[in-house]
């Protein structure tokens, strides 16, 4: 399984903005399509973003970030990051990446890999 690390989160006023990384020592790490999701206190897990295998050319978004983040990879790096403009208070949780070897996104049965989480706290 290609081990995940996620970095990046913090506490950022309500309109401000991050960016969250994705990242990998595994050479395989460009072969999976990479998922991002989060998950508030109480509240259950839920699809935040994915960008294909490979390259950026492909990406699907919650409706709760479109307009807002934008998600991106960087071969070179063996990083995917997750860019989140105009933060809302409900942004707030812990982030989480995840591997999954196919295209387009579909059950997370098929997720191979989850990295540790980093937390977004969005508040005044």
């Amino acid at each position: 399984q290609v081990q995940l690390v996620e970095s990046g989160g913090g506490l950022v006023q309500p309109g401000g903005s991050l960016r969250l990384s994705c990242t990998s020592s595994d050479s395989t790490f460009n072969d999976y399509s990479i998922h991002w999701f989060r998950q508030a206190p109480g509240k259950e897990r839920e699809f935040v973003a994915a960008v294909i295998w490979k390259s950026d050319i492909s990406t699907a978004y919650a409706d709760s970030g479109k307009g807002r983040f934008t998600i991106s990879r960087d071969k070179s790096k063996n990083a995917v990051y997750l860019q989140m403009n105009n933060l809302h208070p409900t942004d707030t949780a812990t982030y989480y990446c995840a591997a999954d070897p196919l295209w387009p996104p579909g059950g997370r049965e098929r997720l191979t890999s989850w990295g540790q989480g980093t937390q977004v706290t969005v508040s005044s």
